[in-house]
Order: structure tokens, then C-alpha cells, then sequence
């Protein structure tokens, strides 16, 4: 090698080490290291995760836990978005006819408590017709920089959550109150939304193919494969253009 190629390629390595991420060659295809993972902050992991693709985070998720970790069809978008944060739980208890003015206290507190890229995660008992959220709720969110909510029960005003552009899944849209009809039963705890476990802190990501809930403690590795999955995917689409055949693309990416 001339002394122009050693110093072309020393100048590559360095670039290419000082990036977000590398690619190098594995016996196994691409792998993908991510430089400085190691010491990478919150506000970075997720805006990374902001760019992956929610199917290739389930996909991701199945292949590394064995589980489901995706919610269902039931758990649908009130404005179409793109969002991932860290899990903020809260827990509404079904208490039907009380009277008590602070029923609902800790749950208002929660919200308050809440900061940037926090996702408000809301599980109602039985809360299907029950709105556990509203315009209010969605402002004060917004407010303090939420990513998103996600409601294991329903959702109203939502011409005004529309008009903030503050994202919100939930399980359906009614008009009703949870006053009188729940009380707050706990707050940064451990739920199952749409029957998915969410423990606080957990990565909650959400696009038009749904919602998935990551474990903090898999982040990086998870993220890792489901950045492998999309730059396989989005480099088939080329392929399969040109050659007419996604059998082929499948053969040589090994991505479906």
C-alpha cells in the first residue's frame, strides 16, 4: 500500500470511528457498534430511538426476549405521530360512586412530576369507556415537554388534543369523566398496558404501526438489532425495484 492509500485509509477509520454508529462485518452479516454507547445520555438514546421503525423494535424485542412486547390492535393512534420516551406509569383503581375530592390528586401529581421525553402510560380497571385523559391533562403534558401518552382506556376532547398536536394512543374516544368513578392507585409502578408490562423508565415507542415497550435494561441492544433490521429493509426496497422479485431481496438481505 502507497503512502497516499495508508493516510486515505487511516483518515477513513478515525471518520468513521468518531460517527454515532459503525458497521463492521461479522460472521454473521452486519453488525452493528455503536461508539460511546457506553456513556451515552438519555436525551440521546431516545433520540435515536426516534428514528428506528416500531416493527423493527417488536421484531428486535421477539428475536432478543422470546416475548410480545407490542400492544394490540385495541391501541390505536388519536393523532398520527411518531414518538418514543421514557415510561411515566400511573394506575386509576375503579371506585364507582365516590365522593372524594382528592381521589384523583395522584394522578394529577404524576403528571406534574413528569419532564421531558416522558410518555405517560395510564392503565384504568376496566376503563374501555372511561376517559382517562382530556384536553387538560394533554395541555399540561405538552406543557412540560412530554413525548406522548398512552391510555389503556379511552380519551376525550380530542379536537383539542388534535389541535395541540399532542400525541395520544389510547384504546378508544368517549366523552365520559373518571371523576366519581376511579381513584389514583399509584404512580411510577408497575402496569400492564394492553396487556404489556411497563415498568417505569421502560422505552415507550410509538409510529402509525402501533406502540412497543422496550426494557431499560435491553435499550442498547435491542436498539442496536432493530437498526440492523431497518437498514436492511430500506436498502430492499431498491432491490426490489430493480429486479422485480422479493425473493431475491430476501435472499441476499435475509430480512422479511
Amino acid at each position: 500500500m502507497n503512502k497516499f492509500l495508508r493516510i486515505v485509509t487511516l483518515s477513513t477509520i478515525v471518520l468513521i470511528a468518531g460517527s454515532v454508529s459503525i458497521f463492521v462485518i461479522a460472521s454473521n452479516g452486519v453488525r452493528s457498534v455503536r461508539a460511546g454507547a457506553a456513556n451515552q445520555s438519555d436525551a440521546e438514546l431516545i433520540a435515536e430511538y426516534r428514528h428506528v421503525e416500531v416493527a423493527s423494535l417488536s421484531d428486535a424485542l421477539e428475536q432478543l426476549t422470546g416475548q410480545r412486547m407490542y400492544m394490540s390492535h385495541r391501541m390505536h393512534p388519536i393523532v398520527a405521530t411518531k414518538f418514543a420516551g421514557f415510561a411515566r406509569t400511573v394506575l386509576l383503581r375503579k371506585d364507582e360512586g365516590n365522593q372524594d375530592p382528592a381521589a384523583l390528586n395522584g394522578m394529577l401529581q404524576a403528571i406534574d412530576e413528569g419532564s421531558t421525553d416522558s410518555v405517560y402510560v395510564m392503565v384504568l380497571e376496566d376503563g374501555e369507556n372511561i376517559a382517562g385523559m382530556g384536553g387538560l391533562m394533554g395541555t399540561a403534558m405538552a406543557a412540560r415537554g412530554y413525548a406522548g401518552a398512552v391510555i389503556d382506556g379511552g380519551v376525550r376532547d380530542v379536537a383539542y388534543l388534535r389541535k395541540i398536536s399532542f400525541p395520544v394512543y389510547a384504546t378508544g374516544i368517549v366523552p365520559s369523566t373518571s371523576v366519581h368513578h376511579y381513584r389514583f392507585g399509584g404512580a411510577q409502578i408497575q402496569v400492564t398496558c394492553d396487556g404489556v408490562k411497563v415498568n417505569p423508565g421502560d422505552i415507550v415507542a410509538a409510529d402509525s404501526d402501533g406502540v412497543v415497550v422496550v426494557p431499560r435494561a435491553r435499550a442498547q441492544e435491542v436498539l442496536a438489532l432493530a437498526q440492523q433490521m431497518d437498514f436492511k429493509e430500506h436498502s430492499m426496497y431498491a432491490i426490489i425495484e430493480q429486479t422485480k422479485s422479493i425473493l431475491e431481496a430476501v435472499k441476499k438481505f435475509g430480512r422479511l
